[in-house]
């Protein structure tokens, strides 16, 4: 009987030290998905900002007809519609 406590005095506190060792580190990576999550915010929301000033920017079409000036607009507007891929809807 008294072999049979023991065994499971040791089970419990076995169980219990695991338990309360995965809880921390769950709330570490809570933490860390928190932390990663308002960073893709920020940066989703520097997106949207550049989409539409490059948008304004080139209403009339004057950056796109300038030969010099309208490739690095165009290189620009590419990188900007790649990013877009990757904004998170707010």
């Amino acid at each position: 009987m008294i072999v049979a406590i023991i065994i499971l005095s040791i089970l419990v506190v076995t169980l219990g030290f695991t338990t309360f060792n995965l809880l921390r580190k769950n709330e570490k990576a809570e933490d860390a998905i928190n932390s990663y999550q308002s960073h893709i915010n920020e940066v989703s929301e520097i997106i949207e900002f550049v989409d539409k000033r490059l948008t304004e920017l080139d209403a009339k079409g004057h950056f796109q007809a300038d030969d010099e000036i309208g490739f690095f607009f165009q290189r620009v507007k590419l990188l900007n519609d790649l990013l877009k891929r990757y904004k998170v809807n707010l």
